[in-house]
């Protein structure tokens, strides 16, 4: 019987972890790892606007990353948002708007998935 909060609690936390972030809409989804996505998207930025692009782990070894949008900054900031699977293996991928940033980057995410 003391096994059962225990339970309850997990399935609870596990729900949760399985949830996007609030305020991200999803672009897609990939076999490549977080990592891989990220970088790809921060060199398209790079190159597109010949400007500085600040990525972010939000999970020790690459495996969850926020590429802000070039001029954007964190942690509030227009960012690709990359994330490990909810279910499998691979990557989830969104978009976190903020201001003017929109349609053109989420086509640059796409074409790293």
């Amino acid at each position: 019987m003391k096994f059962i909060p225990l339970l309850a609690m997990t399935v609870a936390i596990s729900a949760c972890a399985a949830q996007p972030p609030a305020g991200v809409q999803q672009v897609g989804t990939s076999q490549k790892a977080p990592k891989v996505i990220a970088q790809c998207v921060a060199q398209k930025w790079a190159d597109k606007s010949q400007q500085q692009v600040v990525s972010q782990d939000t999970l020790a070894n690459d495996q969850a990353v926020d590429v802000y949008v070039p001029g954007q900054q964190p942690p509030s900031g227009a960012a690709a948002v990359v994330r490990p699977s909810w279910s499998g293996s691979g990557s989830w991928v969104g978009f976190r708007a903020s201001g003017a940033a929109g349609s053109e980057a989420t086509g640059d995410i796409q074409t790293c998935l």
